[in-house]
């Protein structure tokens, strides 16, 4: 990797940063604030959403036909998402110790905060529920997959992929063959550094999570 493409990478990560503290300020204007698991408006805000909600029965008449010809399929699916999920755990939990792989916090990818909006009614906040699942399965995924590639095969394909994982920034140039296999213990090392400092991170938070 240049110097070029390591202070872009610094770039974004710095940007990561400000977008974060930018999106932090925007908890202010909406007058929100997160506590603990919950989020709360400001009372009138609430009680202006709640005004805002369609009811039930409108909006069972108001959905679209074909909504309801593929809710069978879609809801179907939350079959091999839930396969999915407890295969990746028990592959992450039976595997990763043996590589020196710190295990992905499941709770970090899945989060479920639609049920306070009062504008929703309750099948809106349902299919909310399901969606945030399906998403939180395939974020937690890419995650435990990245992890492993970096362990087995820290290369870059030779076509771009369109939305790359973070960690493929990082990797070796592909056919960027000089001292491969060393630089493949230096990509275990970091994986093993990293398993440290997230057990350093756990052991200083009050819930010990």
């Amino acid at each position: 990797m240049n110097d070029q493409i390591r202070q872009l990478l610094d770039q974004i990560t710095e940007l990561e940063d400000e977008l974060r503290s930018a999106l932090h300020q925007q908890e202010g204007q909406l007058r929100y604030r997160i506590e603990g698991r919950r989020v709360a408006f400001e009372h009138a805000i609430h009680d202006t959403h709640r005004k805002l909600r369609v009811g039930m029965f409108r909006w069972l008449v108001s959905v679209r036909p074909q909504n309801y010809l593929t809710a069978p399929v879609i809801y179907g699916m939350i079959v091999p998402l839930a396969f999915a999920d407890l295969c990746v755990t028990f592959y992450q939990t039976l595997c990763f110790p043996i590589y020196g792989i710190g295990r992905v916090r499941r709770r970090d990818h899945f989060i479920f905060d639609h049920q306070h909006l009062a504008y929703l009614n309750a099948f809106e906040k349902f299919h909310c529920l399901f969606c945030s699942y399906a998403s939180g399965v395939l974020a937690y995924a890419s995650e435990i997959t990245s992890r492993t590639e970096q362990y087995f095969c820290p290369i870059k394909h030779a076509r771009k992929l369109l939305r790359a994982h973070a960690r493929d920034a990082r990797y070796l140039d592909y056919g960027e063959a000089d001292n491969y296999h060393v630089r493949l213990e230096e990509f275990r090392a970091a994986l093993a550094k990293e398993r440290e400092a997230e057990a350093a991170e756990r052991n200083t938070r009050p819930d010990g999570g």
